[in-house]
C-alpha cells in the first residue's frame, strides 16, 4: 500500500507557513508532510526532518531528488551520536537545496528520537522555530515490512523498534522477560485490552516451554485465550496487545510528554504546533497538555486563590480535534482514527 499523509491539507493550513520560515517535522515517516512543508517555506526556509528510522531519511532524499531539489551527494542521515563522535566529518548540519544553480532553502535529516528536540536544535544553533508538526502514526512502510515485527497480519521477528540503531529492547524481550503482573499492566494501560490478564498468563505458560520469537506465535497465544466472539469483531483481536507492546518498547507516551513540553518552549511567538494522534492514550495527553498550557492558573478549583503561579503559553486554535473527512477515510482507511490538535505560542 502506498503511504498517504493524513490530513495533509489541514496540516499545511494550520501550520500557517510562509517563505523563509524555520520548521520542524518531528516524525518524517514517508515524507509527505515534510515535502508539503518545504514547498510552503521556500525560498529561504529551513526544515528539520526527524525520524528514528534512518531509512526514512534516506528515502526522503530520493523524494527531494524526484521533486528536482538537488542536495550534496555526501548527505546521509544525521544523528546526535555521530555528530559528537566525528568532529571532522559531521553530518549533523543543514544542506543546501538547489533548484538548478540557485540555493532555494535548507534541509537537515536527523535520525533521532523527537523527544531530543532541544538537543537537535542546539546542535544546529537554532534557538526558535516557527512551526512544528508531529504525526504519531506508523508509516505504511513500517507496518508492511514483516522484518520490523509491527504487524500481526504477517509473520516476522517480534521486534517493533522504531530505530534498530538507537533502541536495544525488542518486543520479544518484553514478552519473554517481563513478569505476569507487568505484562498485564502494560496490555491494560497501553492497549486498553480487557483480556490483558488472560493473555499475560498464557504468555508465561508458553514461554516456560520455549522462547517466543515471532509475531505469529504471539497471535496464536492471544487467539488461544480470547473468546470466539472477540475474534469476530471488526478490530483484529491482536490489535490492542500489539499496540501496547509497541508503546512499551519505544516508550511512546513518555516521549510524547517530553516532546510537547520542549516543542512549546522552542516555538517563536505566533508559531504553531500541530499534533496528529491515532489512539485515545495519545490524544488524551495532547489534549490535557494543550488545555493546561492555555490557562493561567491550574490550581484545584477548591483553592481560594492561585498558588501555582502558572502562566499560559499557548492559545487553542482547535477547541475540538480536526478529523479526516469521509472522502479521506474512503481513500485512506488508516486515517479513520486520526485526530489533529493545534496551538499557537503567545
Amino acid at each position: 500500500m502506498i503511504h498517504k499523509s493524513v490530513l495533509l491539507k489541514e496540516v499545511i493550513k494550520n501550520l500557517n507557513l510562509k517563505p523563509g520560515m524555520t520548521a520542524v517535522d518531528g516524525t518524517l515517516g514517508a515524507g509527505g508532510h515534510s515535502l508539503a512543508i518545504i514547498k510552503e517555506i521556500l525560498p529561504g526556509g529551513k526544515l528539520i526532518s526527524i525520524d528514528w528510522d534512518r531509512q526514512a531519511i534516506k528515502n526522503f532524499q530520493k523524494i527531494l531528488a524526484r521533486e528536482s531539489y538537488d542536495i550534496p551527494k555526501r548527505t546521509f542521515p544525521a544523528s546526535i551520536k555521530s555528530n559528537i563522535s566525528d568532529e571532522h566529518n559531521s553530518p549533523f548540519a543543514f544542506v543546501s537545496l538547489f533548484s538548478g544553480d540557485e540555493v532555494v532553502g535548507y534541509w537537515c535529516g536527523v535520525s533521532e528520537n523527537y523527544a531530543n528536540l532541544d538537543k537537535i536544535l542546539e546542535s544546529l544553533k537554532i534557538n526558535k522555530v516557527d512551526a512544528i508538526l508531529a504525526d504519531l502514526g506508523l508509516s505504511s512502510d513500517q507496518i508492511e515490512d514483516p522484518k520490523r515485527g509491527f504487524s500481526f497480519l504477517q509473520n516476522g521477528p517480534l521486534d517493533m523498534r522504531y530505530s534498530l540503531e538507537i533502541e536495544k529492547k525488542t518486543a520479544a524481550d518484553v514478552v519473554n522477560n517481563y513478569s505476569e503482573k507487568d505484562l498485564t499492566q502494560i496490555f491494560w494501560k497501553y492497549g486498553e485490552e480487557k483480556y490483558a490478564r488472560r493473555i499475560a498468563k498464557e504468555i508465561i505458560r508458553v514461554r516456560k516451554i520455549k522462547r517466543i520469537r515471532e509475531t505469529r506465535e504471539l497471535v496464536e497465544i492471544i487467539a488461544n485465550v480470547v473468546p470466539e466472539k472477540y475474534k469476530r469483531k471488526r478490530l483484529h483481536f491482536a490489535t490492542k496487545t500489539f499496540q501496547a507492546l509497541r508503546i512499551e518498547v519505544n516508550q511512546e507516551l513518555k516521549n510524547l510528554e517530553v516532546f510537547l513540553e520542549k516543542a512549546v518552549k522552542i516555538l517563536t511567538k505566533g508559531g504553531r504546533l500541530v499534533i496528529i494522534s491515532f489512539h485515545s492514550l495519545e490524544d488524551r495527553i495532547v489534549k490535557n497538555y494543550f488545555l493546561k498550557e492555555s490557562r493561567d492558573c491550574i490550581c484545584p478549583s477548591k483553592f481560594p486563590r492561585c498558588a501555582c503561579g502558572h502562566k499560559k503559553t499557548v492559545k487553542l486554535i482547535t477547541k475540538k480535534p480536526i478529523q479526516p473527512s469521509e472522502k479521506e477515510i474512503r481513500d485512506n482507511p488508516r486515517a479513520r482514527s486520526a485526530k489533529m490538535r493545534v496551538v499557537e505560542k503567545i
